[in-house]
């Protein structure tokens, strides 16, 4: 019984674990049916899913969780953000991935070609960088690529040229680089090409006019440059084609007239040249053409007025010629600016009947003629812009036609007359520039009815009278600006009420009184210019309000009184220029900025002590100038804090001390004056390594020692000034190392030694003042090489010996020579006559001697006294130095005659002597010949004893008579010889 009890319960449990199999296989076998249909409905491929977490995990950085849901926990992938899927026979695919503007960082992914079934791409607008995968290609069913405005880099792969069907492809505004593939072309299904702002260079390829659906080709701010291709032409259904910002050369080319399409043409900022092509008149459904910024010329085709779509025409910044001759009515702007254009404006550029035109540019141009009254046709105009040309006349008061304007700008012409008081019926007017012309009378108190007015621009005219109170009503004024006009009177009261004041510029008018208070209620005003104006009085309290202020220039005014201690509430000041008035007290609350640039109070009273630690929080600092107050105390240290600064002027006060050492920190120094202090103590050697030092200027002080050889390091030194101190030493010849250097002055020291000559590679040198020293040996030769030196040469009241070098007669430009009180000798050089341009010369108290040039006889009798009367020629009188000078001349001039003359002179003697001895011969040979003729006769005649006789008596008495002539033979002979001689003394 038991066992079959036992046999039967077994049974039993066999049945139940049958039944809880088969039940289980049931169970199993649902489930795994309905995780099998939900799969097929959730997702196509495992495949897909795995690569998008891929691409999520692999490159992008996702720094706002956009991605968050791109999970394993969700397996619904087209809930994922920014993924859009598509069923297709039952299955589901990604067809778009949209992550634009999300924050982005990081690489794309070249997993992105695995999404095989992708149309659209847009990851825009992000931060991603690295290159455009060239996998990117495999995406055959691609329509749509987007990845502007992001920071990728590299080329633009060729490989998406393969992208067939792709229709938009807009990557501009990274930092592609290289050329534009050719194989863009290949795209025939492309719509939208867009390549604008990247690095892009190279021509634009004639590939590109395979593109024949091409509606859209942006190629702005590139480096592209050669020539516009043909091909474009071949791109019959653009609409839009915009090349600005490159390169680009060449012509225009006329076929763009055969883009019927076409309804943007921007082709602006290029280096475009000739004449604009007439075919663009073709272009019948042009609304925007945008030439400006290249090189155009010619005149402005006739042919654009068929343009009769065009909205919108900017020719500007080019060459154009001739006159405007446009009329197109539904022009809404036009801008002609900066070009060659003569003429006036058309007559009928507006109608009363139609008129569209909101903006008419036409500055920088040569039109003339008086104010184009057509345009007062132009009711619908806004912004009308004629400044910069030569209209002239006056202003029409049927002005206020022109109800509608908001911008009106007639600056840079020879507008005349006074302004009409119908300007204030211009109820929109914003903005009125008419400065830089010919305008007279006052200021209409019309004007206060332009309750919009914001800038109102009237300086460099000659506008008189009072500023009208009624301008006070312009409550919307924010900048203001009457320089260099006459008006007069005091600065309306309530100019307070001008809330929005940002600018106000009175400058160089003749306006006078104080200040009013109610301009401290200006709250937003940053800069306020005043100077060169006869206002006085002293600075209103209510400044302190002026907590936006920046700028303030008072100068050239007759303000007095401290300056209220509350200014030093104004933290935002960074240029103060408050020189040239009466100002006493502390500077101390000008210093309460710590954006501080220039700091500027020449020509007051301020006295105390320069409050270092305030102007050292003032890291900026350039330009601080305290000149020609009464400020005591020294130099402090805290000056080193200065690192900015470029321009220190604390001349003319009554400083005290030596100089800070760590100025040498104020490595931008530019100009470091301190003349006409107490200041004491040796020239520091860090000077020399102030290497932007251009002005250095100590003079009329009480330093001593030596100056520093480091000096000449400073080698942008353009002027050093040294004088009226207690230097001493020798003038280091490193001085030659500032070749720079324009002026020297070193007079009135101790400095001894010869001048170095060094001083010679100073080239530039126009001033060189060396006077009262103690310097010795003579004036060096290599000073002649100075050609620059005009303004003075001064050298007089030392020590200096020898002659005056004949160099200095190259220096041609120079006004001012004094060599006075030194120890000059030899004669002045006539090579200075050659000094032309000199109108002052001193050579006195030397020992100069010898003529004085001719050309200097016009200076006064002083410019050469004092030389041991040595000196000869006028001005001075005769001397007898100077006449013994003269005769002793004369003498050598008769001791020196030419050999060729005492030749002439012996030869001369010879041939006389020679004519005397012929002739005694003659005379000889005659008495022999009669004394012969008698002997004859006596001997012939038939003549008596006695009278023989008497012939030998006669013969022997001659014969006696011929003895003795015989015995003085020597006397006769020498008195012949003494006789012959007579005529060669004569």
């Amino acid at each position: 019984m038991k066992m079959k009890m036992m046999m039967m319960m077994m049974f039993f449990l066999s049945v139940l674990i049958i039944i809880s199999a088969a039940a289980a296989v049931d169970v199993v076998s649902t489930e795994d049916s309905s995780s099998s249909s939900s799969s097929s409905s959730e997702y196509s491929s495992s495949s897909e899913y795995s690569w998008l977490l891929r691409i999520k995990s692999s490159a992008l950085v996702d720094p706002t969780g956009v991605l968050n849901n791109w999970s394993p926990r969700r397996r619904d992938v087209c809930s994922w953000n920014g993924l859009t899927c598509s069923r297709d026979d039952d299955q589901t695919h990604v067809v778009a991935l949209n992550l634009s503007s999300s924050r982005l960082s990081g690489l794309i992914s070249p997993l992105l070609s695995r999404l095989t079934s992708l149309q659209t791409l847009d990851l825009s607008m992000n931060s991603l960088s690295g290159s455009i995968p060239r996998e990117l290609g495999q995406l055959q069913s691609l329509r749509k690529l987007l990845l502007f405005s992001n920071f990728l880099s590299g080329g633009i792969p060729a490989e998406l040229g393969l992208l067939k069907n792709l229709q938009v492809l807009r990557i501009g505004d990274n930092m592609l680089t290289g050329q534009l593939p050719p194989h863009i072309g290949q795209l025939g299904e492309l719509r939208v090409l867009g390549l604008a702002y990247c690095q892009l260079n190279g021509s634009i390829p004639v590939q590109i006019g395979h593109l024949r659906r091409l509606k859209s080709l942006d190629l702005q701010n590139n480096s592209l440059g050669g020539a516009i291709p043909e091909a474009i032409s071949h791109c019959t259904e653009l609409e839009n084609f915009a090349a600005s910002k490159n390169m680009l050369v060449g012509e225009i080319p006329a076929s763009l007239g055969k883009l019927q399409s076409l309804q943007v043409l921007n082709l602006a900022n290029n280096s475009l040249s000739g004449l604009i092509p007439t075919q663009l008149g073709d272009l019948s459904n042009l609304r925007y053409l945008n030439l400006l910024g290249n090189r155009l010329s010619g005149e402005i085709p006739s042919e654009l007025n068929r343009l009769s779509q065009l909205e919108s025409l900017d020719l500007s910044g080019n060459n154009l010629s001739g006159t405007i001759g446009l009329q197109l009515k539904n022009l809404e702007v036009l801008v002609l600016r900066n070009n060659l254009l003569t003429g006036t404006v058309p007559s009928n550029l507006c109608t009363a009947a139609n008129s569209n035109l909101r903006q008419l540019f036409l500055a920088q141009n040569k039109l003339s003629g008086k104010f184009p009254l057509d345009l007062l046709n132009c009711s619908s105009l806004q912004e009308l812009d004629l400044s910069d040309n030569n209209f002239e006349g006056e202003l029409p008061s049927g002005i206020d036609k022109l109800e509608s304007l908001t911008d009106l700008l007639l600056n840079n012409n020879s507008f005349s007359g006074t302004l009409p008081p119908e300007i204030g019926n211009l109820s929109n007017l914003v903005s009125f520039y008419l400065f830089d012309n010919l305008i007279t009378g006052e200021l209409p108190v019309e004007i206060g009815k332009l309750q919009r007015l914001s800038v109102l621009y009237l300086y460099d005219n000659h506008i008189s009278g009072t500023i009208p109170m009624a301008l006070t009503n312009c409550s919307s004024l924010t900048e203001i600006d009457f320089f260099g006009n006459h008006f007069s009177g005091p600065i309306p009261p309530a100019i307070g009420k001008l809330k929005q004041l940002v600018f106000l510029q009175l400058r160089q008018n003749d306006l006078s009184g104080p200040i009013p208070p109610s301009l401290g209620y200006c709250r937003k005003l940053q800069t306020l210019v005043l100077a060169d104006n006869k206002l006085s009085g002293s600075l209103p309290p209510t400044f302190r309000f002026l907590s936006e202020l920046s700028l303030i220039s008072l100068y050239n005014n007759s303000f007095d009184g401290p300056i209220p201690p509350t200014l030093s509430l104004l933290k935002n000041l960074t240029i103060i220029n408050l020189s040239h008035n009466r100002f006493t007290g502390s500077i101390f609350p000008l210093t309460g900025s710590r954006n501080l640039t220039l700091l500027d109070l020449t020509n007051n009273s301020f006295s105390g002590s320069i409050p270092y630690s305030a102007l050292s929080i003032s890291k900026d600092l350039a330009r601080l100038r305290l000149a020609h107050n009464l400020l005591s105390g020294g130099i402090n240290s805290k000056f080193g804090q200065l690192t900015e600064l470029n321009f220190l002027d604390l001349s003319f006060n009554n400083l005290t001390g030596e100089l800070a050492p760590e100025l040498s920190n104020c490595k931008k120094l530019g100009h470091l004056l301190l003349s006409d202090n107490q200041l004491s103590g040796t020239i520091p050697p860090w000077l020399g390594t102030l290497q932007e030092l251009g002005e250095f200027d100590i003079s009329s002080n009480n330093f001593h020692g030596k100056v520093p050889a480091e000096l000449g390091n400073c080698s942008r030194l353009l002027k050093l000034s040294l004088h009226s101190n207690k230097l001493s030493g020798e003038i280091p010849s490193e001085i030659g190392d500032l070749t720079s250097l324009n002026v020297l002055s070193l007079h009135r020291n101790n400095f001894s030694g010869s001048i170095p000559p060094t001083i010679q590679q100073c080239q530039k040198l126009f001033e060189l003042r060396l006077s009262e020293n103690r310097l010795t040996g003579s004036i060096p030769s290599e000073l002649g090489s100075l050609t620059e030196l005009q303004v003075i040469l001064d050298l007089s009241r030392n020590f200096l010996s020898g002659e005056i070098p004949a160099s200095l007669g190259s220096l041609v430009k120079l006004e001012r020579l004094n060599l006075s009180f030194n120890q000059l000798q030899g004669q002045v050089p006539a090579s200075l006559g050659k000094l032309k341009s000199l109108h002052m010369l001193n050579l006195s108290n030397n020992h100069l001697q010898g003529q004085i040039p001719e050309t200097f006889s016009g200076f006064p009798l002083s410019s050469f006294l004092n030389n041991d009367r040595r000196l000869c020629g006028p001005p001075l009188a005769a001397t007898p130095m100077c006449m013994q000078s003269s005769t002793t001349e004369q003498k050598e001039i008769e001791k020196s005659l030419s050999n060729t003359a005492a030749v002439g002179i012996v030869v001369a003697i010879v041939f006389t002597s020679t004519l005397i001895c012929l002739l005694l011969l003659y005379i000889m040979l005659r008495i022999w010949c009669n004394w012969r003729r008698v002997s004859i006769s006596i001997s012939s005649s038939d003549a008596g004893l006695e009278h023989n006789k008497l012939q030998e008596e006669n013969w022997v008495v001659y014969g006696e008579l011929e003895t003795s002539r015989n015995n003085n033979s020597n006397i006769d002979h020498d008195h012949w010889n003494s006789m012959a001689l007579i005529p060669s003394t004569h």
